[in-house]
């Protein structure tokens, strides 16, 4: 199984980006698909993740400026973020979990500065 992540960049403050993971080779039709972000100094930390089935979760610091949405045919899972403040700045990492077993995307780095 292969996660590539892209769309990260340089934004400035209430600007918005676009995240999209793209999975590959193995992948099962029932799975959980996140992402995650680790800031300098700062433990990994899930943003939000969704299920095969739709449903999804946030962290309380993105609800209402970030959506998770995944296509299923493409075994992709994108984040749009909104509303971006440099609290936001991170390497932002896909996650697929399936079954017993869990891979990691390379991490795309954002960084929200003016």
């Amino acid at each position: 199984v292969q996660l590539q992540a892209s769309g990260g960049g340089l934004v400035q403050p209430g600007g918005s980006l676009r995240l999209s993971c793209a999975a590959s080779g193995g992948i099962l039709s029932i799975n959980f698909m996140g992402w995650y972000r680790q800031a300098p100094g700062r433990q990994r930390e899930l943003v939000a993740g969704i299920t095969s089935g739709g449903m999804t979760n946030y962290a309380d610091s993105v609800k209402g400026r970030f959506t998770i949405s995944r296509d299923n045919a493409k075994n992709a899972v994108y984040l749009q973020m909104n509303s971006l403040t440099p609290e936001d700045t991170a390497v932002y990492y896909c996650k697929l979990v399936q079954g017993t077993r869990w891979y990691w995307g390379q991490g795309t780095l954002v960084t929200v500065s003016s």
